[in-house]
């Protein structure tokens, strides 16, 4: 392959990670076609196609005949449910989790009140209206969720981020529920970040832990 060519490849790949991004799509949800891809990447069907099989060998997509194309649920995911059934009964490791939990979600949240952009604070409010102007409970608590999950990512720290959803998914595993911030939790949250108030914002989430 050569550099441009290569240049070209690993383009398209991040483009196809940012759609993945901007659809909130999930592990078990179907990814948009070959031609809504191209589409939307302005780029060659083939190069679309080359793209995809490279997920798929990394074991990131899989192919369902008559179907499409779906994203894989994380490995990292399994492992943490196999170990948490290890953990269940150790007081200490539990302990440890907490602390690690709170140690990751301050330094998310003291990034995200320095990071934050314009662009951050209209998708959240937007997030907000839409929390406000919801009556089904399940679609209300999606977009909870949302909110939540994009706080976190203002870290602009995609290591961080990642540490944070393991230990998250680890804490779920372990407790069996986890913590959904309601409108008003969100309309403070926003608040607090666009005063700058890391502390507040960290004492609001740390209902999660």
């Amino acid at each position: 392959m050569s550099g441009t060519s290569e240049k070209v490849y690993v383009e398209i790949l991040k483009k196809i990670k940012t759609i993945i991004e901007e659809d909130n799509l999930q592990a078990g949800d179907k990814l948009p076609s070959e031609r809504e891809l191209t589409d939307r990447l302005h780029v060659g069907r083939s190069s679309v196609r080359e793209a995809l099989r490279s997920l798929e060998l990394l074991g990131l997509i899989e192919t369902r005949r008559g179907e499409g194309t779906f994203i894989k649920p994380a490995t990292g995911h399994r492992l943490v449910e196999v170990l948490a059934s290890f953990i269940l009964h150790d007081k200490k490791a539990k302990q440890n989790l907490l602390e690690t939990k709170s140690i990751i979600l301050r330094d998310c949240i003291e990034l995200a009140v320095k990071r934050i952009k314009d662009k951050d604070v209209e998708f959240l409010n937007v997030l907000l209206q839409q929390m406000h102007e919801e009556d089904d409970s399940g679609q209300l608590q999606k977009l909870s969720y949302q909110f939540k999950d994009a706080v976190i990512r203002l870290c602009d720290n995609h290591l961080l981020y990642r540490l944070w959803i393991e230990l998250s998914g680890y804490g779920s595993s372990l407790h069996g529920k986890t913590f959904i911030p309601d409108p008003g939790d969100c309309s403070q949250i926003m608040e607090h970040l666009k005063n700058g108030d890391s502390m507040k914002v960290i004492q609001l989430m740390s209902r999660e832990l």
